[in-house]
């Protein structure tokens, strides 16, 4: 393997899982380099490298290297059941179509029945020992796919993810009004309403937000958009479009009326991730939920 400037260029591929551990076997220039030498290639950070290495759980064994990315785990939620749609699952990765109505993880203490309760249930009925660990949370009237790391270093991986914004999310949103041009980018800070807890709103003192639409679809009085998020602050589409005076279709907390949908009519509609490992593009889609989709069939008639 080349180097350059004594760092490893190509880091080594993914080993067959058993159990706990994941073995790989070395090409041939590593085989019989020392540990230290072998762990430079491994995409883990020094931390999680470190952790390993005290609990051996880095083994080198000839040809072979031995890592223990897999423990079992005490779950941290008790289990609430509730039928669950996977969109996505491998060992280091898991990604649920969250309905509405349903908060990502509590809000308060006690709180049960929300989607990190349905997760670990759902751990325990396939004998997955393991933590719940939400990558990104959407609203709870939002529905659409939501992305979970399975371990330690997959959690590293995408929290890295989504600092350095390679972790993308598309949305369709039905928007009130008809929006002008077919393409636009809204950049306005958002911070917190002072007058109300639960609400944000554009503030030149909030945290820098950037929403991105293109026109999907225009009606006579509403206009369907997809979004694609350069920042990822709390509200940041309901916020935006309703600082454009296009608020969401039955957002009531920020200016939508409820004449066509019961909730705002938000649906994260694509989830774009990479490998935690190997760093390959993938990607999951979740259909429009059927409110959404009753509410553009009455608009087109």
């Amino acid at each position: 393997m080349a180097r350059s400037g004594g760092q490893p260029q190509q880091l080594l591929g993914m080993g067959r899982i058993k159990g706990e551990w994941m073995d790989i076997r070395l090409p041939d220039g590593l085989v019989g380099a020392p540990l230290s030498v072998v762990a430079k290639y491994l995409p883990l950070p020094p931390k999680h490298l470190s952790k390993l290495l005290q609990n051996r759980g880095c083994l080198l064994q000839g040809a072979n290297l031995r890592l223990h990315l897999f423990p079992r785990e005490q779950r941290d939620y008790p289990s609430d059941w509730m039928e669950l749609n996977i969109l996505y699952e491998d060992e280091f990765t898991l990604v649920v179509n969250k309905p509405a109505g349903i908060e990502v993880h509590p809000s308060e203490k006690g709180q049960r029945k929300t989607l990190a309760h349905a997760v670990a249930a759902y751990y325990e009925m396939t004998g997955q020992d393991l933590r719940v660990r939400h990558v990104h949370r959407i609203d709870k009237d939002t529905t659409g796919p939501v992305l979970y790391a399975k371990n330690e270093f997959a959690q590293y991986q995408y929290d890295k993810g989504m600092r350095e914004k390679t972790i993308g999310r598309v949305y369709l949103a039905l928007a009130e009004g008809g929006i002008e041009g077919n393409k636009g980018r809204i950049d306005k800070p958002i911070g917190q309403d002072r007058h109300h807890s639960t609400r944000r709103r554009v503030s030149e003192t909030g945290d820098p937000a950037v929403t991105h639409y293109e026109v999907v679809e225009r009606f006579a009085d509403h206009t369907l958009v997809r979004l694609h998020l350069e920042t990822g602050r709390t509200h940041q589409i309901r916020v935006h479009l309703s600082s454009i005076n296009h608020p969401l279709a039955g957002d009531g907390l920020y200016g939508g009326k409820r004449t066509v949908i019961s909730r705002q009519a938000l649906h994260g509609e694509r989830l774009i991730w990479h490998h935690p490992w190997t760093g390959d593009k993938q990607q999951v889609t979740a259909s429009l939920p059927d409110d959404i989709r009753e509410a553009l069939d009455k608009l087109r008639r």
